[in-house]
């Protein structure tokens, strides 16, 4: 076992998939001498030279583009988008080049490719820098949404989605990369296609991803001083996304919270809770409830900050209504 921080660990995963695949290229916005807007690159042009580590001008429509070529001509691309806001964009060669082309034409060309972008707030980057865009873009099909939120899996899904024919999407919430943990040096690899159960429990069950895992397990730590124990789910993937885990843990506990950083309206959140209402209705004992963020932009000052987005004190207080409602 080994402590890092989350930076360090998607450090090494591209540092791993560089040495491992000579087809394999980092390209953005300051990626090279700068190190990377989050320091995540920090290191590697020295390590690999410039035609590893490939900085490129403030162009991200470019950038996601000579990513999809590249991928169509048999490299291994990973672009990176400074913050997920400007991946919009990007958005046309995403949604229309990278998640179409394998289908139109008839599996015909593959899109290998990788796009990483930081997501999320808590890092007083006001407005524009601050949104959790993953959701939006589990809504097209053609895309796998990876959302890590533990060091184990910030290091080894991105060996997993260098692997996938498709293009893959990695989420890094900002707020994490600072996060340490555990990393277990035998573990080769992880799941890009199920969610996973970060705590078992019998009284609800805590459905989330992201920056608000941690949120959710400290809340689970509360809520067991309290009696009452809570399961919490990972997501990991928005898309494929995985209701079977969801529903079993539901089926478990009869209860359900969805804690997720995106706006309530169209949100993760509101996808999960109508594939629950559409199969496993019949398994709640309690009406589903969901902590999300405020739908407003997100604000500059610290404690308007903290109070539009979800936070520990909001998930212990919903949960604790959900088990045991005022009579």
């Amino acid at each position: 076992m080994s402590r890092i921080t989350y930076r360090e660990a998607c450090r090494q995963a591209i540092r791993a998939v560089l040495q491992a695949d000579s087809r394999c290229f980092v390209m953005g916005e300051d990626v090279g001498r700068y190190g990377g807007c989050y320091a995540v690159t920090k290191g590697l042009l020295e390590e690999f030279g410039p035609q590893r580590i490939r900085d490129t001008p403030l162009a991200e429509n470019g950038i996601a583009g000579a990513g999809v070529g590249a991928a169509l001509a048999g490299l291994r691309p990973i672009v990176e988008i400074m913050t997920c806001n400007f991946s919009l964009l990007a958005l046309d060669q995403i949604m229309n080049n990278a998640a179409s082309l394998s289908h139109m034409s008839g599996g015909q060309f593959a899109v290998p490719l990788v796009i990483r972008m930081a997501t999320g707030g808590g890092r007083q980057l006001a407005a524009q820098h601050s949104h959790s865009l993953e959701g939006w873009y589990a809504h097209i099909p053609g895309l796998k949404v990876l959302v890590p939120a533990t060091v184990e899996d910030a290091r080894h899904m991105l060996v997993a989605a260098l692997a996938d024919p498709n293009p893959v999407l990695i989420f890094e919430h900002i707020v994490l990369y600072n996060a340490e943990g555990e990393l277990d040096e035998a573990v080769g690899g992880v799941d890009i296609e199920h969610a996973k159960v970060r705590r078992s429990g019998s009284d609800l069950s805590l459905v989330t991803y992201g920056n608000s895992l941690p949120k959710c397990l400290a809340a689970a730590d509360e809520l067991a001083a309290a009696g009452i124990q809570a399961e919490v789910i990972d997501l990991r993937v928005l898309r494929p996304l995985d209701s079977a885990t969801v529903i079993a843990s539901v089926s478990r506990t009869h209860r359900c919270l969805i804690v997720d950083e995106g706006w309530r309206s169209g949100s993760i959140s509101a996808e999960i809770a109508a594939r629950l209402a559409d199969q496993a209705l019949y398994q709640l004992d309690a009406p589903l409830r969901r902590v999300c963020s405020a739908e407003v932009p997100v604000p500059y000052a610290a404690h308007m900050e903290a109070a539009a987005l979800p936070q520990v004190a909001d998930i212990v207080a919903t949960a604790r209504a959900l088990v045991s409602p005022a009579g």
